[in-house]
């Protein structure tokens, strides 16, 4: 138990860790990404400008923007020399532009940026730096750009290269032409994959760090808990075992006593008869503790045999409705074939546990039924009653030690509720599921799902 608890700590804490790191990681990777996009979205209008006045072309009104706010990222990242101190009005009239100055990181930027001057029909007019283009033209930005004054986009390249497209219309007396800019963006690319690796890395390297020390603290805090359930199961085990000698003891002298009375001592027969059915109580309750006490500490070896049905519903649907006889209340079993996998002996126990609670709480006229029925991969065996059904608000609790619906009427009956109790970690034990439907004053279904042999 505290083992699979300490796993479900450490995998918790390592979960939680994980989502820190996908969190920041995932951030830092998206603001590289929107910067790595802003800023070569920024270039290639910077250039787009700087061509349109090398060609002595109107400047559209969409890169004036942009000319100045390259100027400013480049200015505000240290790569440009800061602005010169206001001037009076007097000194500025003399005073001429500033040529554009460029360090090399400006430099690489823009020389990154490949220009294609086009005609109306997509054919290269000329190539600016005397060297032919490493891209070809993109025809469907030429339309949309011809047609709509600009067009932005990313394309992939023939080598599977991506790349960052911008084309412009010029106006030219000798037809339509266009300015189509294009920047290659592996490198942005190969700096993104890296930073991915990266982070993959530290996300493993961080589980594996939390992973262990999760586990390592989560032993630790749970140790006390682990050593007290310890030390109180160690308890159960020993006082049941004490107490079975003076119970057998006080049974074996009542008995004695009782036989040794006149029949007409009425008064003290039926206070050795009291004694006798508190001891049988206390018996059956030292016994339930017992075997709580061996499967919670995982020391009650359950067998994994194949069990034959037929034979074994049968004989308990015979013994029962002896009991049902004494109360008038029919015991019924529907036709069973086949087979599960679980200790015969155990699997008695458990059916029993259930007979037993059906007739307790079945009036007389009553019936109760006994069935099994294959449900996928397993099978279902149920026992059913027409007794006078349980609360929907009790059914969550009637698994746990102690519960019972009625108190005062348990303690009469000499139930402790613990019989549910032990049916559910022996079913668990077998690899089983147990539950529970009712309906009140109809009756109450209780069904064992094992799986099939």
């Amino acid at each position: 138990m505290f083992n699979g608890l300490r796993w479900q700590f450490t995998l918790l804490y390592t979960l939680a860790a994980l989502a820190v790191v996908v969190l920041v990681g995932g951030g830092a990777y998206l603001i590289v990404a929107r910067y790595f996009a802003g800023v070569t979205d920024l270039a290639l209008q910077h250039k787009m400008a700087h061509e349109f006045h090398a060609l002595a072309a109107p400047l559209p009104a969409a890169l004036l923007p942009a000319d100045r706010d390259w100027s400013l990222v480049r200015q505000d990242a240290g790569l440009l020399p800061p602005t010169r101190p206001e001037r009076s009005p007097a000194d500025r009239r003399d005073e001429r532009p500033p040529a554009a100055t460029f360090n090399p990181t400006d430099i690489a930027e823009l020389a990154a940026i490949i220009v294609l001057p086009l005609d109306g029909n997509g054919r290269i007019l000329f190539h600016p730096n005397s060297v032919a283009p490493l891209l070809n033209p993109d025809r469907e930005a030429l339309a949309v750009a011809l047609q709509q004054g600009s067009d932005l986009r990313t394309v992939t390249s023939a080598n599977g290269q991506r790349v960052r497209l911008l084309t412009y219309r010029l106006t030219r007396s000798d037809g339509p032409a266009a300015l189509q800019l294009a920047r290659e963006l592996g490198d942005q690319e190969r700096i993104l994959n890296q930073l991915t690796g990266g982070l993959l890395a530290l996300a493993l390297l961080s589980m594996a760090l939390v992973g262990t020390t999760s586990w390592w603290l989560a032993g630790r805090a749970l140790r006390p808990a682990e050593e007290a359930w310890e030390r109180q199961q160690r308890f159960i085990a020993s006082a049941s075992h004490e107490l079975r000698t003076p119970l057998t003891l006080i049974r074996a002298s009542s008995e004695v006593a009782l036989r040794s009375l006149d029949p007409q001592q009425l008064d003290q027969r039926e206070l050795l008869g009291d004694v006798l059915a508190e001891s049988d109580h206390m018996r059956r309750l030292v016994d339930d503790l017992l075997i709580l006490s061996r499967l919670d500490s995982g020391q009650l070896t359950l067998a994994r045999d194949a069990v034959e049905l037929t034979t074994l519903l049968h004989d308990l649907q015979r013994q029962t409705a002896r009991l049902g006889a004494t109360r008038d209340v029919q015991v019924c079993l529907d036709p069973v074939t086949g087979h599960v996998y679980a200790d015969a002996a155990r699997l008695r126990q458990i059916l029993l546990i259930l007979l037993d609670n059906a007739l307790r709480h079945t009036p007389p006229h009553g019936a109760i039924r006994l069935g099994a029925s294959i449900a996928g991969r397993n099978m279902r065996i149920s026992v059913s009653d027409t007794g006078t059904g349980i609360a929907a608000e009790h059914l969550p609790h009637l698994f746990e030690r102690f519960y019972r619906v009625d108190p005062a009427r348990g303690r009469e009956s000499g139930n402790a509720g613990l019989g549910l109790a032990i049916a559910k970690s022996l079913v668990s034990a077998m690899g089983g599921q147990i539950g529970i439907t009712s309906t009140p004053q109809t009756g109450t279904t209780v069904w064992v799902l094992l799986p099939c042999a």
